[in-house]
Order: structure tokens, then C-alpha cells, then sequence
């Protein structure tokens, strides 16, 4: 079970009003949220928490990567098989929503390793994933108000789509650095250099989406990896420092919209610190 803490977090948004925009909120999320398995320490798991533990600690927007295997979907990490289906992942999702109808989850869906054994695209599979349960999906092209999400999963689409709209489009996405326009920014430097300069491309984001149009999606990952022995990647090594600077950061500046903030090893006080910046009633701080 999980903290009080983490209990908090299980409603926050039924403070919130009906019209407030998705774009306009800051989201707790979490990168590779399905990695919780990997042969060598600080290679492929991302976090600690089960993606229902991730949603009751208030965890906003999830990051699943799936490889299409047998015109089916597996949560994958890179080569590495995270022993998830994507079945097991919308039972979790769809669970907490019915136990919890005032939140919505932002679901970005990607394309993981190679497909194997496969007689459709990935996205016919999808579509079949998402027949099974289309009204618990939004897949409008644009995000959605808050009081139309409730109790649903929106669709942040990392894949190309050709038979039509299909969520929101974010198939088209530069590796490894800043990028956006209109309608998104995005921060995503995942092979890390050093950590100075790491965090110096997240809180310039953050500053960015503080004072930027709240219809603008930002999404901020504070995720990365740093090479090793034999060029193995160390997740851990990025994420204990941004971990410390983020929460930092947070207590020095406790107002404005942040968007997305994106987490590896997630904690329900790093999730809190985000969520209680959306309005009066959800600080749990002294005064507050």
C-alpha cells in the first residue's frame, strides 16, 4: 500500500473547475512508465512504482512504449521485454478511472523495438485496442477541457497514423533535444552530457511554460540516461540529481503552470509538489 501521501493524490483534480484547459494544468508524468524490470541495474527500469501506484500518487500522463508483437502490444523498453501487456496497463488505467471519475489520464503511445510476427500496422492494432472501448477514449485532435476528460483516457499519439486523426499528433519528434511550435514544446535531451547542462534545458522549460500561452502543451522531461562501463546507460545517475533540483526548484517557485513534467522513479512528494501548484485546495503545506 501506499502512503497517506500518496492517497492525497488520488482525486486532485476534482478541485479544479470544468473548463480549465488539459494545456493549461501541471501534470505529474512519468517516462517509461511500464519499465520496472532490467538485466543490469541503471540499464532499462525507470521506475518503482506500478502504474496504479503511479495514478493514486497523483501521476497525470503516462508514458507507454509498446512493441507490436504478434499484432498485439507489450510494453517494451528499448530491447527489453518489461512483462506488461497492454491489456494489464488499460485495466490499471481504466480501474482507477472508474473508482475515481473526476480525473483523466493522458496516455502518449509509442512504437518500442521491432516488430515480430505481425499482419497489420501498428496503428490497425491500436484501432483495435481502442474499438474495444471507445467511449473511454478521447482522440480528438486537440486537447481537451477538463471537464470533457473526466473519467477518460486522452490519447497522446507518438505513432503515425494514415487512416485518419488519431489523438493528439506527436509522431513527429526530433531526438534528443528542444523542439515545438504552436501547439506543443517539448523538452527531451535524454543522453546526458553532464547534469549542469541537463538541467539547465529543464528549467528553462520550466520558466518557458510558466509564463507561455496556457494553450501551448509543454512537455518537460527530466529523464535521461549517462554512459558507462562499456557505453551501458545509467538511468540512476540522472535521475537522483534532477530529483533533488526539480524539488528545489518547486519550493523556490511555487506559482505558474508547468505543463508536463516528466520523471523517472517518480515519488508521490516530487508528484504532489506538481499537482498542488493547479489551485487553492490541493497544498498540503503549512498555511495552505
Amino acid at each position: 500500500m501506499l502512503s497517506s501521501l500518496a492517497a492525497a493524490g488520488e482525486d486532485w483534480m476534482s478541485k479544479l473547475p470544468d473548463d480549465r484547459p488539459i494545456t493549461a494544468l501541471t501534470l505529474p508524468g512519468t517516462h517509461n512508465s511500464g519499465a520496472l524490470h532490467e538485466p543490469l541495474r541503471g540499464t532499462a527500469k525507470c521506475q518503482t512504482l506500478k502504474i496504479s501506484q503511479q495514478l493514486e500518487a497523483g501521476v497525470r500522463f503516462l508514458d507507454v512504449r509498446c512493441r507490436h508483437v504478434g499484432d498485439a502490444f507489450q510494453v517494451y523498453h528499448g530491447s527489453i521485454d518489461q512483462k506488461l501487456s497492454f491489456d494489464e496497463v488499460w485495466a490499471s488505467v481504466a480501474g482507477f478511472l472508474d473508482h475515481h471519475p473526476t480525473e483523466t489520464v493522458v496516455m502518449s503511445v509509442q512504437e518500442e523495438h521491432r516488430p515480430s510476427q505481425t499482419t497489420r500496422s501498428f496503428e490497425e492494432t491500436f484501432r483495435a485496442y481502442w474499438s474495444h472501448h471507445p467511449d473511454r477514449w478521447l482522440i480528438g485532435e486537440k486537447m481537451p477541457s477538463l471537464g470533457a476528460a473526466r473519467g477518460k483516457v486522452v490519447l497522446f499519439r507518438r505513432f503515425s497514423a494514415v487512416e485518419g486523426p488519431l489523438g493528439f499528433a506527436a509522431s513527429e519528434w526530433p531526438d534528443n533535444r528542444t523542439f515545438g511550435d504552436h501547439r506543443w514544446r517539448v523538452q527531451d535531451g535524454y543522453r546526458v552530457e553532464n547534469i549542469a547542462s541537463k538541467w539547465e534545458a529543464v528549467e528553462a522549460m520550466l520558466k518557458e511554460a510558466a509564463t507561455g500561452p496556457s494553450s501551448v502543451l509543454v512537455v518537460n522531461f527530466t529523464s535521461g540516461y549517462q554512459p558507462w562501463a562499456w557505453g551501458l546507460p545509467d538511468i540512476r545517475a540522472v535521475a537522483r540529481p534532477m530529483h533533488a533540483r526539480l524539488a528545489a526548484w518547486l519550493e523556490q517557485n511555487p506559482r505558474g503552470r508547468l505543463g508536463v513534467v516528466m520523471m523517472d522513479f517518480v515519488t508521490p512528494d516530487l508528484a504532489r509538489a506538481l499537482y498542488e501548484r493547479n489551485g487553492a485546495g490541493l497544498s498540503r503545506r503549512k498555511g495552505g
